[in-house]
């Protein structure tokens, strides 16, 4: 089956323009302010008693902020850091495109350290808060990549394979003339979509939804993102610029991925054991 190609822009009027891209991260910030705040109405028993409707404003303000400012910076240091080299301004041009989920992540800390310094929440308060309420948007994040024709999957025989257009997969294979690729690919962005944004989502809200350990909900997120993002990127083709960074078969997205991993376990075993 080819792929089912959209077109990015909604609508324009004049320069300006709305993209689904755009769409997907407005939606994504407006999820988290929305599962906020059902969290603070129908407050679970170990949920912090002083969250209240003007501390959610301003935890997604911060968020944001962190997301988009951590995003790029994470991608153009991450991903393209040969190019910001030879050319620092670069990482100031968004409208080339590039963001990066661990640029991001690492933002939202900063954010999130600064916000509880502002209200008076330790750390894992706050990350415990939020950590249930990312995935959706993470989910939609993918979509926009499916959307814009972005992270072609691997080469495959599978029926859930999709034909990608030549000029999604031509970095990748420079032998693809005419409009489409003469072979399928998995459509990894949904399959991330699908595991580090529905499954995910899933199975933190059913944890938030009772007691919970201090930290708990943040190792959780940790360990499952690290997990589905590892396993996931064995579909997805790796940046054609990067290529395997370890062993020829490790990306650096699974690179990324793995002290996420770690610090997940780490932190459940914490909790658990401080809960005991």
């Amino acid at each position: 089956m080819q792929y089912p190609v959209i077109d990015p822009i909604i609508l324009s009027l004049g320069p300006i323009a709305l993209r689904w891209y755009g769409l997907m991260y407005l939606l994504g910030f407006a999820a988290v302010y929305v599962l906020g705040q059902w969290r603070i109405n129908n407050r679970p028993q170990n949920l912090d008693a002083r969250w209240d409707t003007e501390q959610l404003s301003d935890l997604v303000f911060y968020g944001a902020m962190g997301a988009v400012i951590g995003g790029r910076v994470g991608y153009v240091l991450f991903y393209g850091f040969e190019r910001f080299a030879g050319d620092p301004l670069y990482l100031f041009r968004v409208w080339e495109g590039g963001m990066s989920f661990h640029g991001g992540f690492l933002g939202v800390m900063v954010a999130m350290v600064l916000f509880g310094r502002r209200y008076e929440k330790d750390l894992l308060s706050v990350t415990d808060f939020l950590a249930p309420l990312c995935p959706i948007g993470l989910g939609l994040g993918r979509l926009g990549n499916f959307i814009n024709i972005e992270l072609p999957g691997r080469v495959t025989e599978s029926s859930l394979g999709l034909v990608f257009p030549c000029q999604a997969v031509r970095d990748l294979n420079p032998m693809c003339f005419g409009i489409w690729e003469g072979a399928a690919r998995h459509p990894s962005s949904l399959y991330q979509a699908a595991t580090e944004g529905a499954l995910l989502f899933a199975v933190l809200w059913w944890l938030s939804l009772k007691p919970q350990p201090k930290g708990l909900l943040s190792g959780a997120f940790l360990l499952g993102y690290g997990v589905c993002r590892f396993v996931t990127e064995f579909l997805r083709s790796p940046d054609a610029h990067i290529g395997f960074v370890l062993l020829e078969f490790i990306s650096i997205g699974q690179l990324l991925s793995l002290p996420m991993v770690i610090a997940g376990g780490a932190l459940l075993y914490w909790s658990q054991r401080r809960a005991r």
